[in-house]
């Protein structure tokens, strides 16, 4: 494997809880089928209310009508609202993947944040907009500004030049298997993120020093 100049980390289920468990909360506080949000969102695509908001498409409102009626389509009533709210409630990053970032940069690689997002409200802030990505990360890419969501090639393009270093030099971790595909179809080395202590520990095999702050 070529030396890595720099990883690359998604947000929401690597440095912060998966949305995913916000979605699975509110669809048992609603009475709703396991994974219903997960699978229409899935279903509806890259055209879909989701899709779209997360590429900076939509506003709230407008995501909020068009999520409701795909929902309502699927058999169901959701309260968009409601939803973005739980993943408003989710815990906060973990403390062993900001030190993981931290060892990191102190070791001269580079480290970027790529996540899919909406532009943040009061009401409806990201994970992103509860962290100071800036004073984190060397280089912040977010979906809803660029246009662009994973799994488009194109964002980790994007990245790669940002931080100035080819796709062979990188490392990725992301909990959904969909965003590394195309990530390791350009080479990276990619590491899927179920448990962040296991992740931390191939992530470390893999640079060859400690990422703990000990």
């Amino acid at each position: 494997m070529v030396a890595l100049r720099a990883v690359i980390f998604d947000l929401g289920g690597v440095i912060a809880p998966s949305p995913i468990e916000a979605f699975r909360d509110y669809e048992r506080a609603q009475g709703l089928p396991h994974r219903f949000i997960s699978e229409v969102i899935v279903a509806s695509g890259d055209h879909g209310a989701w899709a779209r908001l997360e590429r900076g498409e939509l506003d709230l409102v407008g995501f909020g009508a068009a999520f409701e009626q795909e929902c309502a389509d699927a058999g169901q009533a959701v309260a968009a609202d409601d939803m973005l709210a739980c993943l408003h409630a989710s815990d906060g990053p973990h403390p062993a993947m900001l030190t993981a970032v931290a060892r990191i940069r102190a070791e001269g690689l580079k480290t970027a944040a790529l996540t899919n997002n909406w532009i943040p409200t009061d009401q409806a802030p990201t994970t992103s907009s509860r962290m100071p990505l800036d004073e984190i990360f060397d280089v912040v890419v977010e979906s809803h500004r660029e246009g662009l969501r994973k799994p488009d090639p194109r964002i980790y393009e994007l990245t790669c030049e940002r931080l100035g270093v080819a796709p062979t030099e990188t490392a990725f971790l992301d909990d959904l298997g969909v965003n590394l595909k195309p990530a390791r179809a350009m080479g990276m080395f990619t590491i899927k993120v179920d448990d962040p202590h296991d992740a931390l520990a191939e992530l470390e095999a893999a640079l060859g020093f400690s990422l703990s702050g000990s």
